[in-house]
């Protein structure tokens, strides 16, 4: 021990001396999982609370496609339609507001909706999650309702938990994985009934042969009502009209 080393400097570095809440060693280790998925839940939970998010029209979409494309444009104008008629300018930050627009928070149709509720002035939320190759958020959600998940299933239990909607463009693999769990969740009735449109039949019905689940048996027949397609997907106006049609009620919150 030299002159100027203090007699308990051994104790004092060790990492068990640190303080749980700033031990990120401790803190991103496999026993302190559970708290991790509890933190971001609570964290996302404190932001959408404090912005008066009750609920949401839930966009999705592929991230490769990209501005001009006329699914992009109508993401785009989608968003912006439903911003100005669906509640999500009503009262300031701190006050109830419903059927904000929110997205996974990336490219492609999810920053064209993002870009949509931008162009109306309303908020929206983006929820992104990391990736191997890093996901950023686009510049167009809120950056205080502007997200960062590393578990995949806490990100589906923020953008189910509030959604009064859910409106799927074109997309592949994330949009079928987060598109069926919302419909798996409907179908067993573990959500409440919400209205879910998917944009450009000629899309979906050619990559999923929804007809042939019913024909197979592996789904009822009834179950193919969970499901309504907007048949164009230049036509903001009428994946609006078939949300309506389907229940959707306009600055209602969800139960």
């Amino acid at each position: 021990m030299t002159e100027t080393t203090k007699p308990n400097a051994a104790q004092m570095a060790s990492p068990s001396y640190r303080m749980a809440a700033m031990d990120q060693d401790f803190l991103m280790g496999d026993s302190m999982r559970g708290v991790r998925f509890l933190r971001e839940y609570a964290k996302a939970e404190e932001a959408l609370r404090a912005w008066g998010v009750r609920s949401t029209i839930v966009v999705f979409g592929s991230a490769r496609i990209r501005e001009g494309h006329r699914w992009y444009e109508q993401a785009r104008t989608f968003g912006r339609l439903a911003s100005e008629r669906g509640g999500a300018f009503r009262g300031s930050v701190g006050e109830p507001r419903d059927n904000v627009i929110a997205t996974g928070g990336g490219p492609g149709i999810m920053e064209a909706a993002n870009r949509g509720a931008l162009d109306a002035g309303a908020p929206s939320v983006g929820f992104n999650i990391t990736l191997p190759h890093e996901q950023e958020p686009n510049a167009y959600s809120t950056p205080e309702l502007t997200f960062l998940f590393h578990y995949f299933a806490m990100r589906k239990m923020h953008l189910a938990m509030r959604a009064n909607a859910l409106v799927v463009f074109p997309g592949g693999f994330g949009t079928f994985d987060e598109m069926f769990e919302i419909l798996t969740l409907r179908q067993t009735g573990k959500a409440p009934p919400v209205p879910v449109v998917l944009v450009d039949r000629a899309y979906w019905t050619s990559v999923i042969g929804f007809d042939a689940l019913v024909e197979h048996g592996m789904i009822a027949a009834s179950d193919l009502d969970l499901i309504g397609f907007a048949e164009d997907a230049e036509d903001a106006e009428g994946v609006w009209a078939e949300l309506l049609a389907r229940g959707l009620r306009p600055n209602e919150n969800i139960d």
